[in-house]
């Protein structure tokens, strides 16, 4: 048992609060991360709302990162001493694990929302008074330990800092995932961006690297817009004062080849819809209040050969496809670490208000 302080969201809508407990000793395929810094996500947001599925009182936290402080018995890829980053939890049986589609697991809900710990389906927090839940995830980094299957923990290199790569377990390969795994566009071909936070800048950054000729980021924050724009994108809409679906049939004459929807937000997931050109592809990323639905003419998506697909996680091999991210980070192409600020874990409150509120883009908070 190792003590770890650790922030709780009691029930629905509650701040968080800290506790002291106690985390478990990993099991045989598991690793007991301390952590460094980790990345806070509207998915964490909305689970504390009330807006995702969860069991309270819980510990979130789903994009950390940290250094392997213990391995289990059956644990051969780990060391102690690694520097890793956490990202979803699968099964790694299921018919997608098998085929290499780890987001689609079969078990995606119980293993990262509702806390059902992989390895034995026990607790992970100890000698508490309550019953705190935990295995969000199969991480709940908002704590000083974590306790991670050796499935969800990718090691990376050592020289780049340890505290800004946790984002790329979740939101920042959503975004980028989504352009260079799941609609891997050509050279020379049209996109636009819905919504540019997190998710939304990633997919720009991805776009440019793979040579997309024509980059519309579509938002109502204008200071996001130019960022976005000092991160690859061709063409700025602000929606809140123009007509985006009219301004991006007029700029591409038919249409874009691709587009992304990261806001959540319904009228704007239609609105992507619009702007593609015949044989389209839109990439339904945001992820809005469970019922929500989407309208789409059938006739206008049987006769131009339009397509919408739904992405989790950017489509992501996890243990491949972030080492990959940070290779462009280093290289100076993926420039992931304009869009974060850095919280001390005690001002995990601050930091939620404060992206709330859109001041910040991606908060890290450190521990």
């Amino acid at each position: 048992m190792t003590k770890t302080k650790v922030a709780v969201v009691a029930s629905k809508e509650k701040e968080f609060t800290f506790k002291e407990v106690e985390i478990d000793d990993p099991k045989a395929h598991e690793v007991l991360i301390k952590v460094v810094a980790t990345g806070l996500c509207h998915t964490d947001l909305s689970v504390k709302a009330g807006k995702l599925p969860s069991n309270y009182p819980v510990v979130l936290g789903h994009e950390g990162a940290g250094v392997v402080e213990k391995v289990g018995s059956h644990v051969t890829d780990l060391a102690v001493g690694d520097h890793v980053v956490l990202s979803f939890g699968s099964c790694g049986g299921c018919r997608p694990c098998r085929e290499g589609d780890t987001s689609y697991c079969v078990q995606l809900e119980p293993l990262n929302f509702m806390n059902k710990r992989q390895a034995s389906g026990d607790a992970i927090f100890k000698g508490n008074d309550e019953k705190l839940n935990g295995a969000f995830f199969q991480q709940s980094s908002f704590g000083t330990y974590a306790l991670a299957h050796e499935r969800n923990t990718v090691r990376v290199t050592k020289e780049v800092d340890l505290r800004l790569l946790g984002p790329l377990g979740c939101g920042i390969q959503t975004g980028a995932g989504t352009v260079m795994n799941t609609l891997n566009p050509r050279a020379g071909t049209s996109i636009a961006i819905f919504g540019v936070g997190s998710v939304g800048l990633s997919a720009i950054m991805a776009a440019k690297n793979v040579g997309c000729s024509t980059i519309v980021a579509v938002d109502i924050n204008p200071s996001r817009l130019e960022l976005a724009e000092k991160l690859g994108a061709t063409h700025l809409v602000n929606s809140e004062k123009e007509d985006a679906p009219k301004v991006i049939k007029e700029l591409t004459g038919v249409g874009v080849d691709y587009a992304v929807e990261a806001s959540g937000i319904k009228a704007v997931a239609e609105s992507a819809f619009h702007v593609l050109a015949n044989r389209g592809i839109l990439a339904v990323v945001g992820a809005p209040e469970g019922g929500t639905e989407y309208a789409f003419d059938a006739n206008e998506l049987i006769n131009t050969g339009k397509k919408v697909v739904g992405v989790v996680e950017g489509d992501s091999t996890v243990k491949i496809f972030i080492p990959r991210l940070i290779a462009l980070y280093q290289q100076g192409r993926f420039p992931f670490d304009e869009l974060v600020q850095y919280y001390p874990f005690d001002n995990i409150n601050e930091a939620v208000a404060d992206m709330e509120e859109g001041k910040v883009i991606k908060p890290i908070l450190e521990m």
